[in-house]
């Protein structure tokens, strides 16, 4: 009851409204942050038929099926297995009530229309997009560089015995090296928490 009055005396309409963050507790997207888990809200766009909240760590779509029903579907779509491509802006012309910002989050496409008054927090929100995206790439490249490296070096050690009693310790040792290059890769270049790119660009 209380979301739901909250929801009227914001104005919502089927055209998004960008929510101000002393009334995230208000949505229902807040109920289903892993706040317990340092997740954080940076963004959230709200129309009457849908919540877009953009966390730290993924983007969680409350999917209305009608402005008018209160049946909703949850889908959470983390940062580091769904990357973000195709990054739009699309401003508003003369007669138009709302902008659009588009862009793939993994195979998902999402075309959302939010109330052209918001369109300078939209625009924080593009730049926030398309940097998630540029380092996601980034790192992209490096972890197959990485493994790639890692080939080369395993097949060289490989090659390069000379005394079959040493084999049993090569192989401990070229696993190990293996476990710990591969570690070490995942926890540099697999980002789950971008957080420092919203504070970077959003200035709530």
């Amino acid at each position: 009851m209380f979301k739901k009055m909250a929801t009227d005396a914001l104005g919502l309409s089927d055209i998004g409204s960008v929510i101000s963050p002393e009334d995230y507790d208000k949505v229902d997207a807040d109920d289903y942050v892993m706040h317990e888990d340092g997740e954080k809200i940076y963004f959230l766009i709200k129309s009457k038929a849908d919540e877009y909240c953009f966390t730290n760590k993924a983007l969680i779509h409350v999917d209305g099926t009608s402005a008018t029903s209160k049946k909703r579907t949850l889908r959470r779509y983390p940062y580091y297995t769904h990357t973000f491509s195709s990054i739009e802006l699309e401003t508003a012309g003369t007669i138009d009530l709302d902008v659009e910002i588009k862009f793939n989050l993994g195979s998902e496409e999402f075309d959302i229309d939010v109330h052209k008054k918001f369109i300078e927090e939209v625009k924080d929100l593009y730049k926030s997009l398309l940097k998630i995206a540029e380092i996601s790439e980034e790192n992209q490249v490096f972890t197959e560089y990485a493994n790639q490296s890692l080939n080369t070096a395993s097949v060289t050690l490989q090659n390069s015995r000379t005394h079959e009693t040493r084999l049993s310790h090569e192989f401990r040792d070229i696993n190990e090296t293996t476990f710990n290059w591969l570690l070490e890769a995942k926890n540099q270049y697999h980002i789950k928490d971008f957080g420092h790119v919203f504070e970077l660009f959003i200035k709530n």
